[in-house]
C-alpha cells in the first residue's frame, strides 16, 4: 500500500487543525484504496470484511474526538492505523490461501517510553513479551506491524519514519536470528538517492559502522536505529529489492580491515540554518556550547551540521513542523 503513511500523516494534521472536511476526505480515500484491495483479493462481501471494518470504525471513532494540545501524541494515535489495515489484509490473505499464520499486535510486545514520534525501546520488557507471544516451535508465520510500539499504559507510539526496519531489528535481536532482511524499492544501498542523482552505484557490502554513519546523516534506505541491535548480536542485515527476490542486494555485517566505497551523496531537504552570536561579542566557549546544546536537546532538534568561530555558532537542523511542540 504505497504512500499510506503520507496520507495518514495528512489525516493527523487535518484532525489536529480541526479541518473536518479535509480529514474526512483523506480518510475516505484511504478507506477506498484498502477496500479495493480487499475486494480484489477476496471478492465482495467476503468473510474477512468484518475484520477490516472494525479497524475502519476504530479510526473513525478517533477522528470524531476532539484533539489534545499535543500534536506528536495525536500523530502516534492516528498514523499507525495504516499498519493495522495492511497487516490485517496480509494475514487474511495468508489464511485465504491456507497458510498457518497468526496476527500479532506489536503494541502489546514492543514496549517504549512516551516520547511520541521518537521513542526509546524498553529492551528488557520487550524481549520478555516477544518471547512470551511468539514460539517458533509452532512452525507458523507471524504477521505483525513495523514502525509502531506501545507504552506500558497501552498508548500507541511510533519509532520514527522508516521505523519498520528498526522493528525488524528488534525481533531479530530478541531471537538472535541468523539474518534479517528488509525489502525496498531500490536494488540495495546506493551511493546516492536515484530520485535526485542519475545512475547511482549499488554498494554490495558495507560494515555496520559505515551503515550507521550513512543512516545517521540521512541515507533514507535504513532507519538510523536499525543497525545497533544487529551489531550487538553480529546479525547480518540484507537490504533487497522486492521487485526481484533473487537479487543479492546489499549485506551489512562485521567487516575487518578497510573497505573502499564509492563517494556517497546525501541530499537533505528543508534545512534551516541557525546562527547564534553573543550580544557582547564575547567568545563562544565550552560553557556557552553546553547551554546551547541543552536548548537543542530540550526542543528535540537534531543538528545535522555545525560550525563555530570565535563569536558565532551555526547549525543546520531539519525544518520543524509547524504543529510540533
Amino acid at each position: 500500500m504505497g504512500k499510506v503513511t503520507n496520507a495518514m500523516e495528512s489525516i493527523a494534521r487535518a484532525f489536529f487543525a480541526g479541518d473536518t472536511e479535509d480529514r474526512l476526505r483523506i480518510f475516505e480515500e484511504v478507506k477506498r484504496e484498502h477496500q479495493e484491495v480487499m475486494d480484489e483479493l477476496f471478492g465482495i462481501s467476503s468473510a474477512y470484511q468484518e475484520g477490516i471494518d472494525v479497524w475502519f470504525n476504530l479510526l473513525q471513532k478517533k477522528l470524531d474526538e476532539k484533539p489534545s494540545s499535543y500534536f506528536n501524541f495525536e500523530y502516534d494515535q492516528i498514523v499507525p492505523f495504516g499498519e493495522m489495515f495492511s497487516t490485517y489484509i496480509v494475514n487474511s490473505y495468508l489464511h485465504f490461501i491456507g497458510a498457518d499464520s497468526s496476527w500479532l499486535d506489536v503494541r502489546t510486545v514492543l514496549k517504549t517510553n512516551s516520547q511520541y514520534r521518537e521513542v526509546e525501546t524498553d529492551w528488557d520488557l520487550t524481549e520478555r513479551l516477544i518471547k512470551r507471544h511468539i514460539s517458533f516451535a509452532e512452525n507458523r508465520i507471524f504477521v505483525t506491524q513495523g514502525f509502531i510500539g506501545g507504552t506500558k499504559e497501552g498508548l500507541t507510539t511510533t519509532l520514527g519514519r522508516e521505523g519498520s526496519d528498526y522493528s525488524a531489528a528488534v525481533f531479530g535481536y530478541v531471537f538472535n536470528a541468523d539474518s534479517v532482511s528488509i525489502w525496498k524499492d531500490v536494488p540495495g544501498i546506493l551511493n546516492a538517492d536515484p530520485r535526485w542523482y542519475p545512475s547511482p552505484q549499488k554498494i554490495d557490502e558495507i560494515s555496520y559502522r559505515e551503515a550507521i554513519e550513512l543512516a545517521f546523516y540521512g541515507a533514507q534506505v535504513i532507519h538510523p536505529k536499525t543497525i545497533k541491535p544487529l551489531e550487538n548480536q553480529r546479525i547480518p542485515l540484507f537490504v533487497k529489492p522486492f521487485s526481484d527476490s533473487s537479487a543479492k542486494g546489499t549485506v551489512i555485517y562485521k567487516m575487518e580491515g578497510h573497505v573502499e566505497l564509492p563517494p556517497v551523496y546525501i541530499l537533505k531537504k528543508e534545512q534551516v540554518l541557525i546562527t547564534i552570536s553573543p550580544k557582547d561579542f564575547s567568545f563562544i566557549v565550552e560553557d556557552s556550547l553546553s547551554e546551547i546544546f541543552k536548548v537543542f536537546s530540550r526542543n528535540r532538534m537534531k543538528i545535522n551540521l555545525m560550525h563555530n568561530s570565535a563569536i558565532n555558532f551555526s547549525v543546520c537542523v531539519d525544518s520543524m513542523d509547524s504543529f510540533d511542540d
